[in-house]
């Protein structure tokens, strides 16, 4: 049997970053941040495919009261194109305070303050927080 991978995506409007289980779920890796753009469905579905991925979780931007942001209604229209062209479950999870552990993570380990500059390596990279918060939370 093929292993079954998740994928989570931390939707923006101008990018979107992936990050990708590893076969056995344990460990989440930071994967490609891509332009949101119309070649965008395209693209996630190649990576769908490469990575066998059964299942999408979708960071939910939310204000740190709880309550829905300016961008939760794009993810909300996001999620159902999502689900119609991918074909796959998509789960909403909070992304709060993913982007700042993302920024502490990649200024401990990426040594050159020019790609620290890189966001496309934020983007990836909170992606992979908080695909780590949920398969920690499954586990209990």
């Amino acid at each position: 049997m093929k292993e079954q991978r998740i994928l989570a995506i931390d939707y923006g409007e101008k990018r979107i970053g992936l990050a990708v289980t590893d076969p056995l779920n344990i460990f989440a890796y930071p994967l490609v941040t891509l332009l949101n753009d119309s070649n965008f469905i395209v693209h996630l579905k190649k990576i769908v495919d490469e990575y066998n991925v059964v299942k999408i979780i979708l960071g939910y931007p939310l204000k740190e009261s709880g309550e829905k942001s300016k961008i939760s209604h794009l993810v909300d229209k996001f999620k159902e194109e999502l689900e119609i062209k991918i074909g796959l479950p998509v789960e909403l999870v909070d992304e709060r305070y993913s982007s700042e552990i993302a920024k502490r993570r990649i200024i401990e380990s990426v040594s050159s303050k020019k790609k620290r500059r890189d966001k496309s390596l934020l983007d990836k990279n909170a992606a992979a927080v908080f695909l780590e918060d949920y398969m920690s939370a499954k586990k209990k």
